[in-house]
């Protein structure tokens, strides 16, 4: 057994039926002409490829320990969370096989991607899902991930999904992302990718009780000094705008409900206007949402007259991922959106200038001090998540959460031959933060992925819209 990390433990904490703390994605894929069209129904699916793609899975029954760990909370263990292996995990009840509704068009992906998202998973089981979605038009299906964010953060997540994706494209034997790489792998790949795991899992804490007890002495080396600095830090990160948001109906109660909605964007489009404006390109990304979500709200007649911000998580994470903090290592920063500036070029100037100064900040601080920085950033919305009728009726410190993941690469990757075409993040909500954007980029695209309440985020899909017209007016500079 392991303990569960003092950050992973707030997601845990945390979760209420109305705010699921899992994080997941959609990745959306062709099928391969090597598959043949002998079975090709009128709406121009092949269900019977699909069908096959799970049966396999399904019958593979190697499983990476990350994902064969259940979450446990005993007295013995002074009511802290803990990791044990699950001996009997069911993988049909964990991978599932989903027919999309007729006419199989990205709405229908959507709705009910934005089901899925909406549900809790089982704590008496590893804490993840996977769902194949076929009946898409085009000779496309689609895999939805959704996993605790107890138990990875969204780099964690992506790195293992790029785990089990290929440049071949005649590649065939690649894993799920639950198992190890296959048998036929070559030696060096399955050492490193065991030595990965192995290393994750150790993160999270040691055995039980001495993981347990290293995790409170942790807590208590933080306190007062440690945790006065990190507060302090936190507060001054720009100090016009931290923890200083305006009121928005983005900031109200939220329901279990979810709606999702995904689009792409060619990269070299931001680009041009990274290298125009002198911004970088995670500038340029909030910049977009900037101007969506002040369209967005101005048709709304909703639109605050201070300027709107966004809690921005950042990675600690290297190459090697030598990071404290379990399955979650994150810093925040809180960017300046300037939505009450209609001049875009000046409202890019200010999100460079918040996000510079943010930067700044954190460069200067320990690994500790950042990971402090990022519970508490994460925490600053606590108050409206874990009571619920604060939701909307106190200012919230921060109205978004934007979160930019980096992709793999700039070139196609593959699955059992069948290439990836889309990735897209879905992510948790918050009383009183009802929605969230998260990005990544893959093959030259970046790809936006919205999560939101549906009742309290209205017509969330305009949202794409008010993107590309954001995009637009950036590239007129």
């Amino acid at each position: 057994m392991t303990a569960v990390g003092p950050l992973d433990a707030m997601f845990l904490l945390g979760e209420t039926r109305e705010q699921p703390m899992h994080v997941g994605g959609l990745m959306l894929l062709e099928v391969p002409d090597s598959a043949g069209r002998d079975h090709v129904f009128p709406d121009g699916t092949d269900r019977d490829y699909v069908a096959t793609l799970y049966r396999e899975i399904v019958e593979q029954q190697q499983v990476n320990p990350l994902f064969a760990q259940r979450v446990r909370n005993r007295v013995r263990e002074l009511g802290y969370w803990s990791w044990e292996p699950d001996e009997e995990i069911d993988l049909e009840y964990h991978v599932r096989l989903s027919g999309l509704a007729r006419p199989g068009r990205y709405r229908e992906l959507f709705e009910l991607t934005s089901r899925l998202h909406g549900t809790l998973l089982d704590r008496h089981r590893p804490l993840w899902e996977m769902h194949l979605i076929d009946g898409i038009e085009g000779r496309r299906f689609a895999i939805y991930h959704k996993v605790h964010h107890s138990m990875i953060d969204g780099v964690t997540a992506l790195r293992w999904m790029q785990a089990t994706l290929t440049d071949d494209p005649n590649r065939t034997g690649m894993p799920p992302t639950y198992a190890l790489p296959p048998l036929d792998a070559p030696a060096d790949v399955v050492a490193e990718e065991k030595a990965a795991v192995w290393s994750e899992l150790a993160r999270t804490g040691g055995r039980a009780a001495g993981g347990t007890w290293r995790v409170l002495s942790d807590l208590v080396g933080l306190t007062p000094v440690g945790l006065k600095s990190a507060w302090h830090a936190v507060r001054s990160e720009h100090s016009p705008v931290a923890f200083q948001a305006p009121m928005t109906i983005l900031n109200g109660p939220i329901t279990g409900a979810r709606r999702f909605a995904a689009q792409s964007w060619p990269k070299e489009r931001l680009e041009k206007v990274r290298a125009s404006t002198g911004a970088t390109l995670n500038d340029v990304l909030l910049a977009m949402c900037s101007g969506a979500l002040r369209n967005y709200l101005l048709d709304l007649g909703a639109l605050p007259d201070q300027p709107m911000t966004a809690m921005v998580p950042v990675s600690l994470r290297t190459g090697d991922q030598d990071a404290p903090g379990g399955g979650n290592a994150l810093a925040t920063l809180i960017a300046d959106l300037a939505t009450d500036e209609s001049d875009p070029e000046q409202r890019i100037r200010r999100i460079t200038d918040s996000t510079a100064y943010g930067k700044r900040v954190l460069s200067q601080l320990t690994p500790l001090q950042n990971l402090m920085i990022g519970a508490l950033g994460l925490g600053a919305a606590g108050p409206a998540a874990v009571v619920p009728a604060l939701a909307g009726r106190t200012p919230p410190p921060y109205n978004v959460v934007i979160s930019n993941v980096p992709g793999p690469g700039n070139g196609p990757l593959y699955w059992n031959g069948a290439r990836v075409l889309g990735m897209y993040p879905a992510s948790v909500v918050l009383n009183g933060q009802a929605l969230n954007i998260s990005v990544t980029t893959y093959d030259r695209q970046v790809h936006f992925g919205l999560t939101g309440c549906r009742r309290t985020v209205p017509h969330l899909q305009r949202l794409l819209q008010d993107l590309e017209t954001a995009l637009v007016d950036l590239e007129q500079l």
